[in-house]
């Protein structure tokens, strides 16, 4: 399975390590200029993009979603997963997923909860949202990468369930 990951962050990096780890074949980008250590990374976003089974965004916000799924998409081949675990509102979410749906790419949007720590521990617990067949087929890589991953509904309500995450915790503390 190819993969490609972009963002390269805080969060990005150890999840990208995680699944190299674990002997899949991972291309990174990153849209930031970084550097990055004991990592593959490529220099054009294309490269992430073109011929890989599964693109996984973690990206800052949803601007920045929707500036990347504009310029990967053309790029996608079709049947292609497209992950974004980016945590943005519902309305970027369904926004993205429209995009790839447009080029007959599988979109699911899987925020995640867990931090810097459950990234790079691979505890992550994903709140998706996509269809069963696109779930199916990336169930092993959220296996990678983090303890649970729960699909909540078509695409959107993994961002909704992410809200609504927040707000509890919220209120919790």
């Amino acid at each position: 399975m190819d993969i490609g990951f972009i963002g390269l962050g805080n969060m990005g990096l150890p999840m990208a390590k995680n699944l190299a780890k674990a002997g899949l074949n991972v291309l990174g980008f990153d849209i930031a200029p970084t550097i990055v250590k004991d990592f593959v990374k490529v220099e054009k976003i294309a490269q992430a993009v073109e011929g890989m089974d599964i693109v996984i965004t973690m990206l800052p916000d949803g601007k920045t979603l929707t500036q990347v799924y504009n310029e990967i998409i053309p790029f996608g081949k079709e049947q292609a997963i497209f992950v974004d675990c980016s945590t943005v509102d519902v309305d970027d979410a369904l926004q993205a997923s429209s995009l790839a749906k447009s080029k007959m790419i599988l979109p699911i949007d899987a925020p995640v909860s867990g931090g810097v720590i459950g990234a790079e521990e691979g505890t992550l617990t994903f709140m998706v949202g996509g269809s069963w067949q696109a779930f199916d087929k990336v169930k092993p890589l959220f296996e990678i990468l983090g303890q649970k991953a729960v699909l909540c509904g078509d695409n959107g309500a993994g961002q909704a369930a992410k809200i609504c995450n927040n707000m509890i915790l919220g209120i919790s503390m």
